[in-house]
């Protein structure tokens, strides 16, 4: 498999209910979403691995004022998640109600699934990884 991997192509991967990041040949730490370099070591020699996209919530925040480009309504509720494999990464959690979301949150198991496009969105104009509880 290739050891580089485009936004692109990672952000369609998303669309696709896929997670990829790249795994250090040299340290084998996991970086997700992909860089250029090996988040702990700085190499550049990786290659994609295809991640389970299972994890548990190490946080979150309630969104009420929302960036510009962002689709949808507030409020929104973005957690981050230590995915099984090791990295952290940031997406939305659907399924919880952010005017009644407590910090029982943390700690709750998760599984990525298909991000929501609108009819006339591409991947590459940004998707996030979307969560939903176990």
């Amino acid at each position: 498999m290739d050891s580089k991997i485009s936004i692109k192509e990672y952000l369609t991967s998303l669309t696709e209910n896929r997670l990829l990041g790249l795994k250090c040949c040299d340290c084998g730490f996991i970086t997700a979403p992909p860089r250029l370099s090996c988040r702990k070591c700085g190499s550049q020699v990786n290659e994609i691995e295809e991640l389970s996209g299972k994890g548990k919530i190490v946080t979150f925040t309630v969104v009420h004022i929302p960036p510009e480009i962002r689709q949808g309504q507030p409020p929104y509720i973005v957690v981050m998640v230590e995915l099984e494999e090791g990295p952290w990464i940031m997406g939305d959690i659907e399924g919880v109600d952010p005017c009644n979301v407590t910090l029982d949150l943390i700690g709750k198991r998760v599984t990525m699934k298909n991000p929501p496009l609108a009819p006339e969105q591409k991947p590459e104009d940004g998707v996030s990884p979307v969560f939903v509880l176990d």
